[in-house]
């Protein structure tokens, strides 16, 4: 039987990356202060958050707060089997 999924931790990412992606949109129209640097900077973040909230759907929300630098690491990755999974 699978866990339930943890809501509060998928939300607390999506918005995260939300936030992120909003500031990139800010920053892609003020066209003065554009570079590639901040972009990829952006999209990592999101990115991160966006794969976190993938990870993390699952674990109990003290496993979250709790995570390993292992788990941090893995759980910013895009997901290998994310359209199988």
């Amino acid at each position: 039987m699978k866990r339930k999924m943890n809501w509060k931790i998928i939300e607390s990412n999506v918005r995260e990356a939300r936030e992120e992606l909003e500031s990139l949109e800010k920053l892609i129209a003020d066209k003065k202060k554009r570079n590639e640097i901040e972009l990829q900077i952006s999209l990592q973040h999101a990115y991160h958050h966006l794969n976190f909230a993938w990870h993390i759907r699952r674990k109990p929300t003290k496993k979250y707060g709790n995570c390993s630098n292992r788990d941090f690491k893995a759980w910013g990755q895009f997901p290998q089997n994310f359209w199988w999974d």
